[in-house]
Formats: structure tokens, sequence, C-alpha cells
């Protein structure tokens, strides 16, 4: 029998039948069809919870957890969000308008991104966004510009660069110098946008932002950054007066994808970060700001599952095996783009020898459409079977494609033994509604 790495809680075997948030994989595949994305929403809410308990605990009512919604956007989740209490960070205008098609205040809305469009601000200004993370000079003087044509301050964090190297996926990591976003604190650009942001009339400055990275598995980065940040608000209290009310360290927290990956104690991280910040805070004498953090991928990831029928097994004898899915890069572009690591599980028959190696591949005409290469799998697995890849709740649905105009996925949040559709599997007409 099969060593199971069952990577998450939520993960369970009955039967020799893979379980996910308690309810039988295969019978939902049955229902639903496949591709499918499983949300297991007791998940999402428990790690919710965690970070509001931790961050209470550490900074008593001066801080917020904000969900960094491009990890996973759709409307249940901005409703999942608001029940919690949570704020949410958002980056489009599309994100914008999902969330308040949800009913989400956009009150306690923080807009980032690099390059916002005029009509972005607009937009974010016309529905009341609680604040802008501000990157750059061009957008400074665009927000300055919209928040005066309607006589109104508005609320922005400056985003700064810490020049933090998380040690964690180039693609992913973004607080170095060099980074696309926001001003760097070693060029004197983080002190120029700051002084230039104090004297703009409609732009009310809250305080600063920074986010060095993602999938991070311990607190040093975090340590690293708020000393930096620290150590910079209160030199810019000291030439300017400015006293920052805000700073928000962005998010990163890891999660297992893979059994060799560390589980982390998230609340006693942030208990850690929390102690550090007020012994760092006495030490420069300024004020404890009101801190922030971002959880994206460890609010959704490993509350997601995706399930896959098996279309082919191919086997070269002397070279390798595929094993071909109904799903690939249009619904997981994660290894195609970063080389991520997964783990692939059949559904069933899970008290068989994993004998064979493959490569687990999708159905695009692409030959980097690859879910994971070297995956054990049984030998006798076959056209028909059903496999699934856990942890797949963030950065899936919402970098799914239509490439080859394959539709994508419908998402099934599992609750207490109930399902239901929160988002509806794609259709050939959708493919086509928008083509003249």
């Amino acid at each position: 029998m099969a060593d199971i790495p069952l990577i998450c809680e939520n993960i369970s075997v009955k039967n020799n039948t893979l379980y996910f948030a308690g309810q039988n994989t295969e019978l939902l595949a049955k229902r639903y069809g496949t591709p499918v994305y499983l949300m297991d929403e007791n998940r999402i809410r428990e790690r919710c919870r965690t970070y509001l308990g931790a961050l209470i605990e550490a900074f008593g009512g001066n801080a917020k957890a904000l969900y960094a919604s491009k990890a996973c956007s759709f409307k249940r989740i901005y409703e999942i969000i608001k029940e919690e209490g949570m704020g949410v960070d958002v980056v489009s205008s599309g994100e914008i308008r999902t969330a308040l098609k949800a009913g989400y205040p956009l009150e306690n809305a923080y807009f980032h991104s690099n390059n916002k469009t005029d009509a972005d601000i607009a937009y974010a200004i016309e529905n009341g966004i609680g604040y802008f993370v501000t990157d750059n000079v061009e957008e400074l003087t665009a927000v300055q510009n919209e928040a005066a044509k309607r006589g109104i301050r508005q609320k922005i964090l400056l985003r700064i660069t810490p020049g933090i190297d998380p040690h964690t996926y180039a693609a992913v990591s973004t607080g170095k110098v060099d980074s696309k976003f926001g001003s760097a604190i070693e060029t004197g650009q983080a002190e120029e946008i700051t002084r230039m942001a104090l004297q703009q009339p409609n732009i009310d400055l809250a305080g600063f932002h920074c986010h060095v990275g993602s999938q991070v598995f311990d607190s040093d980065v975090y340590l690293r950054a708020a000393d930096v940040m620290l150590t910079f608000i209160a030199d810019i209290a000291a030439k300017t007066g400015y006293a920052a009310r805000e700073l928000d360290l962005g998010g990163g927290y890891g999660v297992r994808y893979v059994a060799e990956q560390p589980q982390i104690d998230i609340a006693e991280n942030i208990r850690g970060v929390g102690k550090f910040i007020k012994e760092e805070c006495a030490q420069l004498g300024i004020a404890v700001p009101m801190i922030a953090f971002e959880p994206g991928r460890s609010i959704v990831a490993d509350a997601g599952m995706t399930v896959y029928t098996v279309g082919s097994v191919k086997r070269i004898p002397g070279y390798k095996n595929y094993v071909s899915v109904d799903g690939g890069m249009t619904d997981n572009v994660r290894f195609a783009m970063y080389g991520s690591p997964y783990t692939v599980l059949p559904t069933s028959g899970l008290d068989r020898p994993f004998d064979m190696k493959c490569s687990v591949v999708g159905r695009c005409c692409e030959s980097g459409d690859i879910i994971q290469n070297n995956v054990p799998m049984p030998s006798d697995i076959k056209r028909g079977d059903l496999i699934a890849t856990p942890t797949t709740g963030a950065y899936h649905y919402s970098m799914a494609s239509n490439y080859n105009r394959i539709p994508r996925p419908p998402i099934v949040m599992l609750n207490n033994g109930d399902s239901y559709v929160a988002v509806r599997r794609e259709t050939y007409d959708d493919l086509v509604s928008l083509d003249m």
C-alpha cells in the first residue's frame, strides 16, 4: 500500500477513497463533472479567524487582516470575508466590481497595483474605495487630481521597497530594490515620494506599505522588513514631523503543496512579529502604528482541491510515462510559470502500490502543459479514473484561462457535508459570447 501524503488536515482516506473536507471526491466528481475546483468553506473561515485572533492577541484593536483577493476572487469569497470581519486588498477594477456585486463594503478595501489607469482610479473613488496603496509619483499625482475634482481627501498608503530578499521564487519576490513595485528607501525615492504626498491637499497619507514576497515559511523576512520600515518611519518623523498611522507588512506566509514543505503555525509567527514590533518601536521612540497583514494564499490555498478525469496513459518503454487529464495549464498554470511542486493522487484504490513514475499533463496543445513531473501513480491507472491535486485554492481559478478555447471549471463550495456551486462551469457559448 502506498504512503498517502495527507498534506492538510482536511484531506482524509476512507475505504481507500480520497475525501476532502469530509466529502467523497469520487461522488463530488460524479455530481459536478471534471475538471472541478473544490473549495472547503470551513477551512477558509478557520484561517480568517486564525489571522484575526492572532492579530488581536498581538496588537489589540490596533491591527487589520486584509484578504489579498488576487489569490482567488469571486463573489462568494468576498461574502465570506465580509462575514468574517476582514478587510480586502484588490488589484484591479474587475476585483472591485466583483467585491461590489458581493455587497462588500469598499471602505474596507485597499487598492494595489503598480499601474492603475486613470479609469481605475476614477472607478475606485466613485465607489468609495477606502485606501489606495500608491506605487509611484505618477499614480500619486493622478489620485490627487481625481480627489481634487471631487473635493475629497483620499486616504493612501505609499508602497515602499525595503530592499529585502525573501529567498523565494524570483517571480514572487517583490521587496528588492530593483523590484517593479514601490519606491526604494535605499535610493532616496521613498523619502522623496513621502514629502511629495505630504504636500498634496487632497491626499491623506495614512502610512506605508511593503510586501517582500510570497510563500514564506517563517517570520524572519517580516522581522527584517519591519525593522527597515519602522526605522524609515522614525527617520521620516524626525525629518518632517510626520508620524505614520499605519504600517502594512503585506502577505506571504507559505502553505504546503508537498509533504516535504513544513507546516507553519501562523498564530505563533504573528505573536513573534508583534513582540518584535513593539520592542522596536520602543527603541526608536515612536508610537506603534496600526499593523496590517495581507494573507491571500494562506487563507484559501489548502482550502482548494482540483479533481480531474484521466484521458490517456502513455508508456514509452525506456523513457517515461504520461498520464493526461481533462484539465491542465488552463486551470493550473503555476507549474508552467514557476515550476511549482504539487502532490497528485488518485481518488480511489489508494491501497494499490504506487509503482509507476509519470508526468501528469494537461490536454492543451502545448509541451509545457504539465501539472507535475515524477509523480508516483499505480501502474494500472487508466482512462476514466480520477486524480486530484490538493492545495489549489490560490492562484488557480484566478489565473485560469481559455487557452485552446477550453472552458474554465466551476468552483464548488463544500460546507459541513453539503456542497453548492459558487461559480458555474463555463460553456462553449460563454467562449464566443464576446465575439462580434
